[in-house]
């Protein structure tokens, strides 16, 4: 039987071992740290849809991915009796200014065209924000807009689920504290830092943004390094906030309520910074904004403070695929902001490569070979 190797055990690399498992793969895990201990551990879970004007395949793409994430999360769910913390509770949108009211109306027959399926329509609504609600309306002085695509997830729930699924398929083996430190692709082998050496038919390199390190020591000549990290800023707060009411977003802020009274704050984007783990007054800054537009978190005591570092490619489109200089190794990284609503149509699109039933739907920008096109 084929064996994949899937180096990184975030959201991207557990999707990965999923799908290669349902294929019928022998499947190795490896993660440095624990699972989900990277980015993918974060807070928000955000699964917000791009603006449905000027559609093209990236939007479809998304689109097809946040309809079928809602199935593939209810059938884990049944099949592990965990729960993904998943709810299609909606986005609201603040307008603070008059220009992007009259930008806002002209996407409500946007989303009419595109957010549809045969079964099921979703909505981009503008209206006038209301007294004392969420938000106020002295926060949203030109109205709202509420959409009714967007969702939520439980990050760390989603790995757990994931986590417990393989468990599973006694095809598959995940190991913790299992470091990566070489890859010889043409070979078929790695090495681990704790002197162990492995083979490998076919390579998944999901590591989030330790995958640029190695990417680049593989691809020459280039111009450019293949990607690099962006640090987020978020927290959890105690809140007697209803869990279904809709995500706030304005501006880079995010206020997502989540169930049993939990409610998180993010995120800051950090192109530049000292400690990539610690936070500071930018996240501190960041809550003051959300009492803003949310008051009833005035007070709300901080359960968790969290910082991480999110793998952005230099293309900033994920980056995904067979790499073309060696064709055991495949890329699914790159994720930044999209990672979660995107990372199990990514996953299948590789382990479909894989299997030689290559899927026509990833868009041309996304795949690896493009990608190391642009840096050369």
């Amino acid at each position: 039987m084929c064996e994949v190797l899937i180096v990184g055990g975030g959201v991207m690399g557990l999707w990965a071992a999923v799908m290669a498992a349902r294929a019928g793969f022998t499947t190795r895990l490896l993660e440095r740290g624990a699972i989900g201990s990277g980015a993918s551990g974060g807070l928000l879970g955000a699964l917000m849809p791009h603006m449905p004007d000027r559609w093209n395949e990236k939007k479809q793409f998304q689109f097809d991915a946040l309809m079928s994430l809602e199935g593939e999360i209810a059938g884990l769910e049944a099949a592990t009796g965990l729960s993904a913390g998943y709810r299609r509770s909606g986005r609201i949108m603040p307008l603070g200014k008059p220009h992007l009211r009259e930008i806002a109306l002209g996407r409500e027959q946007d989303a009419a065209r595109h957010w549809c399926t045969p079964s099921r329509r979703f909505h981009w609504h503008v209206r006038e924000a209301d007294a004392g609600g969420w938000p106020p309306a002295e926060a949203a002085p030109f109205g709202v807009v509420h959409d009714t695509l967007a969702a939520r997830v439980a990050p760390r729930s989603l790995l757990a689920m994931l986590r417990a699924a393989l468990d599973q398929f006694p095809h598959v083996r995940c190991e913790e504290g299992a470091a990566v430190i070489s890859l010889e692709p043409a070979r078929g082998r790695l090495s681990l830092a704790d002197g162990r050496a492995l083979t490998f038919d076919h390579l998944v390199l999901a590591a989030g943004v330790e995958s640029f390190f190695f990417i680049d020591g593989l691809t020459q000549p280039r111009r450019a390094p293949s990607g690099g990290a962006v640090k987020g800023q978020a927290a959890l707060l105690r809140a007697d906030i209803d869990p279904a009411l809709p995500i706030i977003f304005s501006d880079g802020l995010y206020i997502v309520p989540h169930e049993n009274g939990q409610v998180a704050v993010g995120s800051t984007s950090e192109n530049r910074f000292d400690q990539p783990y610690s936070t500071d007054d930018q996240l501190d800054a960041l809550l003051a904004r959300a009492t803003t537009f949310a008051p009833a978190l005035l007070g709300a005591p901080v359960i968790e403070r969290w910082a991480g570092l999110r793998p952005r490619a230099t293309g900033r489109e994920p980056m995904v695929g067979r790499h073309p200089d060696h064709e055991r190794l495949f890329v699914l990284t790159g994720g930044f902001k999209v990672g979660f609503g995107l990372a199990h149509a990514l996953a299948r699109s590789v382990i479909d490569e894989i299997a030689g039933r290559p899927s026509g739907e990833l868009p041309e920008t996304f795949r690896c070979a493009h990608h190391i096109a642009a840096l050369r």
